[in-house]
């Protein structure tokens, strides 16, 4: 029987290993290769309008990995630093007057360009915050990102009714990356004190990764446990003597 237990603790442990090893590989070699994916896809995109002249692979029996995602990463700075000039930027005005001439392509555009002047502009507040609202019915209840106060017709709308809304986005699960736009009042969020990061890992995860949170509620009672044991001490000393 002891035998048997030596066994089975052995085989137990060598599980507990291996769970461990795959849980510090797993999230590496998966990360390991989205970035040499992307870095294959950026590359094979890019140096096909490479001058021959420019390209190592003509002068190299092997290929450099990663030179296209450079001379991507090098072509947009430059496109920045020629915008914030005059003349670049009067080559963007002019070009940019071009396009709103197409019909389809000026709607692409347009739209293109709001959402990442959104995403990636320093002054922008969006999704910094988390929170949770009643969805789809009452009792229920999603995680949702906070985007921005409601604006335009849909807030004057919704103020005529006498609701102070706001934006907010409903991720799916496991890919956060679709979700839902949902307009909801202010006072029907409850705001979370976890950061947006470690709120989209929980959405990635279906809640198996959940962020460390000391609840107040607990602390008070732990706390008050304690100052109670130290009441009750000297009348346990006394009931003895």
């Amino acid at each position: 029987m002891a035998e048997k237990q030596k066994r089975l603790s052995a085989t137990t442990r060598i599980r507990n290993y291996f769970l461990t090893g795959l849980i510090i590989c797993a999230p590496l070699a998966i990360t390991a290769y989205l970035t040499w994916s992307f870095i294959k896809w950026v590359d094979g995109w890019v140096k096909p309008y490479l001058p021959a002249v420019y390209n190592p692979d003509n002068y190299l029996p092997f290929s450099i990995p990663g030179f296209g995602l450079l001379t991507a990463l090098i072509f947009i700075t430059a496109v920045g630093f020629l915008t914030a000039n005059l003349i670049g930027r009067t080559i963007i005005a002019y070009g940019e007057s071009i396009l709103n001439q197409m019909p389809l392509i000026r709607g692409i555009y347009k739209g293109l360009k709001q959402i990442f002047q959104t995403v990636l502009a320093e002054q922008s507040n969006s999704f910094n915050k988390a929170g949770l609202i009643e969805y789809p019915r009452k009792g229920i209840w999603s995680m949702v990102f906070l985007a921005t106060e409601t604006k335009g017709e849909v807030d004057s709308r919704l103020r005529t009714g006498g609701k102070d809304t706001l934006s907010v986005f409903l991720p799916t699960t496991p890919n956060p990356t679709s979700g839902f736009l949902l307009f909801v009042p202010r006072e029907d969020i409850i705001l979370l004190d976890m950061t947006v990061e470690e709120a989209a890992k929980m959405v990635i995860s279906a809640g198996l990764v959940a962020p460390e949170f000391d609840d107040p509620a607990e602390l008070t009672d732990m706390a008050g446990g304690r100052e109670g044991d130290d009441e009750q001490a000297p009348r346990l000393a006394s009931d003895r003597q």
